[in-house]
């Protein structure tokens, strides 16, 4: 069942599931919600992306455990999650849901893992926005135990950048990433230069030192499901701090 998902999903939806735990790989986690009725407070988040409808991600979002969250690396990347019926009955029965990282649950050194301190390493740990969560769990559950597998990002259009930063210094934003939603290296072309290597500064964001304002940009991007790519000239010369590009070039993997 979890190879029909990876292609029966569409963004982020909700899917039947008939769970079966002897032939499956599902990773046992927990996940409670966050952000009000509308979800409107999970915007922004540590992963960068302010908007998340305009970044491509949408309300079905999940902010990962330290555990999870791999300093940012996570980004990006989604997961399908069912509620354990054999360890609670505050689930729905029969539900899945689809959601992106887009935030960090930080951990709660004044509570014990086990009662409050959810987020606590090293537990597994989904905080949810609150729509995405009541498609698998009863609202006065507050915390439900859950299966979850990494599953396949499908995303509308192609990855996006957003050039931030100033003078020597350009901080990307990549967002709208497909196939494994995140990226484990990056570097960047300016007209007049060599391939220079980029960082990840915090989230979804890359830095580097150079001066490339008047340049058309390129960027080079290793996923970290392994495709590489090359946005050829994505970003054209006349580009100023604080401005995104779209691209009609997508991941698969």
């Amino acid at each position: 069942m979890a190879a029909g998902m990876r292609f029966l999903q569409l963004f982020t939806v909700v899917l039947p599931f008939c769970f079966t735990p002897a032939n499956s790989n599902w990773i046992p986690a927990t996940a409670t919600f966050y952000g009000g009725a509308d979800g409107s407070d999970t915007m922004g988040g540590a992963c960068g992306y302010e908007n998340l409808y305009v970044a491509g991600y949408g309300i079905n979002n999940v902010a990962l455990s330290t555990a999870l969250f791999n300093d940012g690396a996570s980004c990006g990347q989604c997961y399908v999650i069912i509620c354990d019926t054999s360890k609670s009955d505050m689930c729905k029965p029969g539900t899945s849901i689809t959601v992106s990282a887009t935030n960090f649950c930080p951990p709660n050194w004044d509570l014990p893992s086990d009662n409050g301190g959810w987020c606590n390493p090293p537990r597994h740990h989904f905080d949810m926005s609150q729509p995405a969560w009541e498609n698998i769990g009863i609202y006065r559950a507050g915390i439900i135990p859950v299966f979850y597998q990494q599953v396949k990002c499908w995303r509308q259009g192609g990855v996006r950048f957003t050039i931030n930063g100033f003078n020597y210094f350009e901080l990307v934003l990549v967002a709208n990433i497909g196939g494994s939603g995140s990226i484990k290296s990056m570097s960047v072309k300016g007209t007049n230069t060599a391939w220079i290597p980029m960082f990840r500064n915090w989230g979804a964001n890359w830095h580097c030192l150079s001066g490339l304002v008047g340049q058309a940009l390129s960027f080079a991007i290793t996923s970290t499901g392994g495709q590489y790519l090359v946005f050829q000239d994505v970003v054209p010369a006349w580009w100023q701090f604080g401005q995104t590009f779209t691209t009609w070039r997508q991941f698969d993997y």
